[in-house]
């Protein structure tokens, strides 16, 4: 697509978009949210700016290749998944290192711990998935062009 205001749009609205995923990855813990739509939305943008700028400007923009991001979001969810397996005997269970619980009953502290670390993981993989997905089938569309104008 070559439009001038798409494209234009597309270099203010991909940071914004990504705080968007942040935010909603970053809620998700305590509210409606979460890694899988996080990463869906982090996508989106790299597909905005895909359809407004090419392939390869969205590559760029990516700085890594998607199947790298999916693997190491996969290494994340497993890391997830076994930290609470080595802690309390139980695969995928919450660990929560740095909350401590007061004589009163109330707790304090930061909410990092496995289920964080596994949250981002699957907002990895989507990311690395959609957009895995998105830019190989924009190959195969950009091939077929290009052996009809042959």
């Amino acid at each position: 697509m070559n439009s001038l205001i798409l494209r234009t749009a597309s270099r203010l609205l991909l940071p914004l978009i990504l705080v968007l995923s942040v935010f909603v990855f970053w809620r998700g813990h305590n509210e409606p949210g979460g890694g899988f739509i996080g990463g869906l939305l982090a996508a989106i943008a790299f597909a905005l700016v895909e359809k407004a700028q090419g392939l390869e400007a969205a590559r760029k923009a990516l700085h890594f290749r998607p199947q790298s991001i999916a693997a190491v979001g996969l290494g994340c969810t497993v890391l997830g998944g076994l930290w609470g397996a080595f802690a309390y005997g139980y695969f995928l269970k919450g660990v929560w290192p740095l909350i401590e619980k007061l004589p009163d009953g109330s707790k304090t502290g930061l909410p990092f711990g496995s289920i964080m670390l596994f949250d981002f993981g699957v907002f990895l993989v989507v990311l690395g998935g959609v957009c895995g997905i998105l830019f190989a089938l924009e190959d195969v569309v950009a091939n077929e062009r290009d052996d009809k104008e042959d």
